[in-house]
């Protein structure tokens, strides 16, 4: 959630701020605003909406005095604390006007703080958090801004990434982040500061990732960074080598659509370099396979998505492995007094790898004792670093909010983690890896055969996409299935929509079925499939209409849905991989025949990085 963007170079800084701003809309926003500083102090712009409206107000201003600020910091905000306002956005100017800051995260002490600095003198023109930041700064500063950055920040409790300006040190930013992810980019007379690289990959390749703590001092000239202890510290930097066009649209009418298209070739990106002769070689450098062998229970931690992946991950690692196995919602988890010790696997799934509430399962896990493997996208992330091992999906940049290629990536990995884990204990022969590995490998061809067959979705979505609410139903991984396939439809195209384990209709759910209900029937587990044909005559004896998803040969459940989305004929451990997809592309498409904003819906974000 929010970005932040900085520049200090020889180049007008508005227009590059602005710039790299739209390439961080994707993480969701409802306020954005910059500030410039030069010899004459701090010049703030700032406005509810969005950034077009930003650029609007900012050519109505004296534009060669804009154009001349070589220095300047960034930020699009979503809002937490207060209403989205002009006022409530940042950057927010200390009333001396000596410290602007952006600042994304929580400070959950602010209230603490505002008083304190209320009564030495200070006043508050906003509702949000984010301004003690410059106000507590202000309050230490005595013209060393490194001093007054870190007594400010042995006071801030919670989680921030920071960008400063101060007007007394007009070519410099500085930058400090504890638990939010803040990027440095290295230029030629010219540096960066970012939330995240597409931002300003137009300008450079070369960044690295700003470490717990630690503040970063910009100038055109280059950048120091110290840490916690004030003690100088070198970056080994990064050279970003995916083409800009992985973070543009390709021809694409959105970033959803283009990601949803790409998985057959990033499904080929997981799987190749981690398989060698029909073995599989995860690469893990910390956790050995007879660390894995004395393993006696599993706890899968993450949020939204990346949750359902661990829902349907809970059901085959279950029926592979034989020890006790539960997804876990992270913001719940360090809550819940988790029975957890050394003997314990916690797996933490999140896409950006900076999901606050996972990484603070992470800690919790760490702490008390448990091994741990995190799957994420992003190289170098919090929670990458702080994992005792990572398996990164490799799905490449994912922009639209709603995320599809990383969801199935990650599935990808939990299925080679389990049969991994199956392996060393004794649980699969090699051969029966072997071939379970195969059908992976042939997911990709079959995934391209469905995106290249779309009409069937296309002309369900122009049927059902005024529908009020939808309920998705589903038995066993099945049901793991529907909450990702309910979340879709409901982050996307606002349509109110719900998962429900069939069996559990009868219990409650069933009495919301009405006439015209459109219920969504996730019909391919085998075992449980004529109770899931029983549901689906219960709905439609209420009025429902039906939309089964079935495997290629089920004519049983064709006879009684209204619709059906076919799978490929396929072995079992792929028919999660290729059932979600026809149900992202529902999404998507009903989305679109709504006029909905696909990649950037109203009130979320792409990387959660508060509680």
């Amino acid at each position: 959630m929010c970005g932040i963007v900085g520049y200090v170079g020889n180049k007008s800084a508005a227009g590059i701020l602005l710039d790299a701003l739209e390439k961080l809309e994707y993480r969701g926003y409802d306020s954005a605003g910059i500030a410039l500083t030069d010899k004459d102090g701090i010049s703030v712009y700032k406005t509810r909406g969005r950034i077009k409206k930003l650029r609007e107000i900012m050519e109505n201003r004296d534009q060669s005095k804009i154009d001349g600020f070589t220095v300047g910091i960034g930020h699009t905000r979503w809002a937490t604390h207060g209403e989205p306002s002009d006022s409530n956005s940042h950057p927010h100017l200390s009333k001396s006007g000596k410290v602007a800051v952006v600042h994304n995260g929580i400070i959950e002490n602010y209230l603490e703080l505002r008083a304190f600095l209320i009564d030495h003198g200070h006043t508050f023109c906003t509702e949000t958090d984010s301004e003690v930041v410059s106000e507590l700064i202000d309050y230490y500063y005595n013209g060393d801004p490194v001093s007054a950055v870190r007594r400010a920040e042995v006071q801030l409790k919670g989680s921030y990434a920071i960008g400063i300006l101060f007007s007394d040190y007009p070519w410099q930013i500085m930058a400090l982040r504890k638990d939010g992810p803040l990027i440095v980019g290295i230029g030629d007379g010219e540096n960066f500061i970012a939330s995240d690289i597409p931002a300003i990959l137009k300008h450079t390749r070369d960044i690295f990732r700003l470490g717990e703590r630690e503040l970063a001092i910009l100038t055109k000239e280059g950048v120091t960074v110290m840490d916690k202890y004030g003690e100088r510290i070198e970056h080994e930097v990064e050279h970003i080598q995916w083409d800009v066009d992985a973070a543009e649209k390709g021809g694409y009418p959105h970033f959803m659509i283009k990601e949803i298209m790409e998985q057959p070739d990033v499904i080929t990106k997981t799987i190749t370099p981690r398989v060698e002769d029909g073995r599989i070689m995860l690469g893990l450098r910390h956790i050995t396979d007879q660390d894995l062998s004395m393993i006696e229970n599993i706890k899968i931690v993450a949020c939204g998505s990346a949750y359902h992946v661990g829902v349907v991950a809970k059901y085959f690692m279950k029926k592979t492995l034989r020890i006790p196995i539960e997804a876990e919602l992270a913001s719940e988890f360090r809550y819940d007094d988790p029975i957890i010790d050394e003997h314990t696997l916690v797996i933490i799934i999140s896409q950006s790898g900076e999901t606050l509430d996972t990484l603070y399962g992470l800690r919790e896990a760490r702490i008390r004792g448990a091994r741990t493997i995190s799957i994420v996208n992003v190289v170098a992330s919090s929670i990458a670093n702080e994992s005792e091992d990572v398996l990164y999906t490799w799905a490449g940049p994912e922009i639209a909010v709603a995320t599809t290629k990383a969801y199935s990536t990650q599935l990808i990995l939990m299925h080679m983690l389990n049969w991994h884990i199956a392996g060393v204990k004794g649980l699969m022969s090699q051969e029966e890896i072997a071939a379970a590995i195969n059908e992976l490998e042939r997911i990709p061809e079959q995934l391209r055969g469905i995106l290249e067959s779309v009409e069937n979705v296309q002309y369900l979505s122009s049927l059902y996409f005024n529908s009020q609410s939808v309920f998705f139903i589903g038995r066993n991984i099945d049901y793991a299935l529907s909450l990702e396939a309910s979340l879709k439809l409901k982050e996307i195209s606002y349509i109110h929509s719900e998962a429900y384990a069939a069996g559990e209709l009868k219990h409650g759910s069933i009495s919301l079925v009405e006439d015209g209900t459109l219920v969504i029937a996730i019909c391919t587990y085998r075992p449980l499939l004529d109770k899931m044909i029983s549901n689906i005559k219960e709905v439609k004896a209420r009025g429902a209409k039906v939309i089964a998803v079935i495997n290629h040969d089920d004519s049983e459940t064709e006879r009684v849905a209204d619709h059906v989305i076919r799978i490929p004929e396929c072995g079992v451990n792929a028919v999660p991989s290729l059932t979600i997809v026809p149900l992202q592309l529902l999404a998507y498409y009903m989305a679109s025949h709504k006029g909905c904003d696909i990649d950037k819906p109203r009130n979320l974000a792409k990387s959660v990085t508060v509680e």
